[in-house]
């Protein structure tokens, strides 16, 4: 064969090969295009259910899913909070073929400071986390997603964790807030902390609703690990009530739909629980949807589905892992 001849084939396998691959590991996603990904959360707690995450992974990584997200927790609140137990669960990660994002929980850094926990100064771990999980502008996964981090602005240098990243009409935002009433209200040095960070993440919030408007995206998901107890009254989450007004204050001025991500009380659940703080005698804002993960003792997950035909835009379905189902299971 002439060297031209072998160039032009050689060539033409490679785009076909690289067109194929993109097809069956799709990176990006156009505006108005439709697209799937994964959400979990409290998962693994045990050497159960680290046995039962392997399961998790294998099926999410042969779905159509474009990227994972875990919204916390990754041990018990009683196991140890160790280097250790923090680079198993990393290897753990790295399991999975695609992009996955992690926002942390209070069981890696808040509540380390139990005696169960190894008794940690809850902040070192905290900065470990962040050693650990954060590093460059790619997600984890074997493939990776671009994101940004709220650390590229100097004034707020520290906040690595604090994400975002954009996937067809929809914009993605990663924080740091966590239960335990997300660390208020145990320590002096605790709180300090806690008002750090509470201006930082509401900074990033309304930094993505600014964002969002300005390209035009059709959504906003927030991932947050806590419960942030939508029920209660403001003096029984004190460490919450400034995310959930400002969240009500974005949402009612955001003409796109708005999904809330969570974890932490283990309890699955899709509903509209956003009252209004700050507009009273207007019913619950009809363009916000909470959505609480499965989580320990259920190693499952949510298929979630931006489909730009239905006004809703997002859609939730369960999918239960048959060698994970309980042994109480019909």
């Amino acid at each position: 064969m002439r060297p031209q001849a072998f160039l032009i084939a050689f060539l033409s396998t490679l785009v076909i090969s690289l067109g194929l691959w993109a097809v069956a590991h799709p990176s990006f996603s156009q505006k108005g295009e439709g697209f799937s990904f994964a959400l979990i959360g409290d998962l693994p707690y045990d050497n159960d259910q680290i046995e039962k995450f392997g399961n998790l992974t294998d099926q999410i990584n042969q779905s159509d899913s474009r990227f994972v997200v875990h919204d916390g927790d990754f041990k018990s609140g009683t196991d140890l909070c160790s280097d250790e137990v923090f680079a198993q669960r990393k290897q753990l990660f790295d399991r999975f073929e695609l992009p996955l994002i992690y926002v942390p929980g209070d069981n890696e850094w808040t509540d380390c400071y139990r005696e169960s926990n190894g008794s940690y100064d809850p902040l070192e771990r905290l900065e470990k986390f962040r050693d650990l999980f954060t590093q460059g502008n790619q997600s984890l996964g074997k493939r990776t997603l671009s994101l940004s981090r709220q650390s590229e602005n100097s004034r707020f240098a520290k906040f690595r964790e604090n994400v975002r990243w954009s996937y067809g009409d929809v914009l993605f935002v990663g924080l740091n807030v966590t239960g335990s009433n997300n660390g208020f209200g145990r320590t002096p040095e605790g709180d300090a902390e806690y008002r750090e960070r509470n201006i930082a993440n509401l900074a990033w919030m309304q930094e993505a609703f600014t964002l969002a408007k300005q390209n035009g995206d059709r959504g906003i998901m927030l991932i947050i690990q806590a419960n942030p107890n939508f029920e209660l009254e403001p003096a029984e989450r004190t460490g919450f009530n400034d995310f959930l007004g400002a969240l009500e204050t974005e949402t009612f001025n955001f003409r796109g739909q708005v999904v809330l991500v969570h974890g932490d009380s283990h309890y699955f659940r899709i509903d509209k629980p956003l009252l209004h703080f700050t507009h009273e005698g207007i019913p619950p804002l009809e363009n916000f949807t909470r959505v609480e993960t499965f989580g320990s003792p259920n190693v499952h997950w949510l298929r979630a589905t931006v489909n730009a035909s239905n006004p809703n835009l997002f859609e939730f379905e369960q999918m239960i892992v048959d060698a994970n189902r309980s042994r109480f299971s019909i």
